[in-house]
């Protein structure tokens, strides 16, 4: 069966939406519908967190709270979730919350208009963890940006928070969760007067609106589809959201393979590949805030195909295919042949990403590298990728991908096959990254000129060697 209804979770009430504008913002719903103000909007991009909220969602029988941007999730992707604001923090008897006292004690806010979100980003860590560490914090407020308190008295606020007992969503969770069981797990459509959203809980039934719907824009994350709502001012006349369908949301391993189904949560993503690829993770780390890792999906930053999508050169560089689902069945391509030109694939009309599989190399020396000009929740001016089997001091096996070099993400096959087979030595080295010049012809942008660019792509190739040949890791954080 399908549904109108939007349901969520509010106030310790089940609240239900009769066919909501899909192109609505969570943002524009809270502020303009609920009437609660302290939500701000600052760049309606998902870039500074003024915006930010928080989601309970059940896993496991328990409450999971994922902080995100509203300014760029549309309002029926709340289905199924508790939507907590930062006015409702506050106790019954008046009491502020842990976080908010602590944020006043510590001097943690100036003119206050980005204090609401960083309250949102710190509630959400201390609900999903015991103890908050000075890199936890770190994290969780990367996508927070301040511009007169300065952060030195954040941090300090997140480290003293009090756990104390007067917390409303420690009491009432066992409520929420009952409230959160009785939501039907059904289908959901929508019309609006021209518009439509769709969200189906199967593959068959996907494939059935897909048929019917050709046109549809599919939403996996959503974090670069809301865009050409808040930043282009257009609408989006049918959107398809994927992140309802469980068996798209999977993480396995299969014939020493990783598999991942195409709308994990790059967060997810980023917890499990640690254990395989430790620099993964510090991409992933750096890809975004956490509030976009909560949302964004792997399959869509695949699908997207930006030329700067971090994840790309990544899995370039590890060989990795993807699985496409069709009209008629499955089909399996090299990623390495999957884009076509600038934000163009080989996904046809009606087609989409089912799942996503890396090898595990056992022996190999893998590495990757992020430059951009700030360090945490920013783009890549270039993102470089390296795999590496060496025997018997000879380079036997050798990938290598870039980002931000090309108008897609792009191997560099001139490089690669100056090194299979040659010595491992730096003389190697300094005569191969010359021949990323024959690879790339990149632009001058905002970001960084053509030429800076090269030299980065150079560097970080013989960084990649002093690297692999010392096992020290040279690199620089903050």
């Amino acid at each position: 069966m399908n549904s109108n209804k939007v349901q969520f979770i509010y106030e310790n009430k089940l609240i239900e939406l009769d066919n909501p504008d899909p192109n609505q913002t969570i943002l524009n719903f809270i502020r303009d519908e609920l009437k609660k103000t302290g939500t701000k909007e600052g760049c309606a991009e998902g870039g500074c967190g003024a915006c930010t909220i928080v989601l309970g969602e059940l896993e496991n029988k328990k409450i999971k709270y994922k902080a995100i941007n509203s300014c760029i999730s549309f309002t029926p992707t709340l289905h199924g979730k508790q939507l907590i604001v930062v006015e409702n923090l506050v106790s019954k008897n008046g009491s502020y919350h842990p976080v908010q006292e602590a944020m006043a004690k510590y001097h943690a806010s100036q003119c206050g208009f980005c204090t609401p979100g960083f309250v949102m980003s710190i509630f959400a860590m201390s609900k999903n963890r015991k103890k908050n560490n000075e890199d936890d914090i770190k994290d969780a407020i990367s996508g927070n940006l301040c511009r007169c308190t300065g952060y030195r008295p954040i941090i300090d606020a997140a480290k003293n928070i009090k756990k104390t007992y007067f917390d409303e969503f420690y009491k009432n969770s066992k409520k929420t969760i009952n409230l959160l069981k009785k939501i039907h797990s059904k289908s959901i459509i929508i019309e609006n007067k021209n518009k439509k959203y769709f969200a189906p809980k199967t593959i068959e039934e996907l494939k059935k609106v897909i048929q019917k719907n050709p046109d549809s824009d599919f939403l996996s994350g959503g974090t670069d589809l809301s865009l050409k709502v808040t930043k282009d001012r257009k609408e989006i006349k049918k959107i398809i959201n994927l992140n309802n369908i469980k068996e798209l949301n999977f993480i396995k391993i299969k014939n020493n393979e990783i598999i991942f189904g195409s709308t994990t949560p790059l967060i997810e993503v980023e917890k499990f590949i640690l254990k395989y690829y430790p620099d993964f993770n510090n991409i992933l780390r750096r890809y975004g805030s956490v509030q976009i890792r909560n949302v964004g999906t792997i399959g869509g930053n695949i699908a997207t195909a930006s030329p700067i999508g971090d994840t790309l050169p990544l899995l370039l560089s590890l060989n990795a295919k993807i699985i496409i689902q069709t009209h008629n069945g499955d089909r399996q391509i090299f990623l390495n042949k999957f884009f076509i030109k600038y934000r163009k694939t080989k996904l046809k009309k009606g087609e989409f990403i089912k799942s996503i599989i890396i090898p595990i190399y056992k022996n190999h020396n893998f590495k990757a590298y992020k430059i951009s000009k700030r360090f945490d929740d920013d783009i890549s001016s270039v993102c470089a990728s390296f795999n590496l089997k060496i025997k018997d001091q000879r380079i036997q096996d050798v990938t290598i991908a870039y980002g931000g070099m090309a108008e897609i993400p792009k191997r560099a096959k001139n490089c690669e096959n100056f090194l299979k087979n040659s010595k491992f030595s730096e003389d190697i080295f300094e005569k191969a990254k010359n021949l990323l010049k024959k690879d790339f012809n990149p632009i001058s942008d905002m970001r960084a000129s053509k030429n800076y660019r090269l030299e980065v792509a150079e560097n970080l190739l013989i960084k990649f060697f002093i690297e692999t040949k010392t096992k020290k890791l040279f690199r620089v954080y903050q």
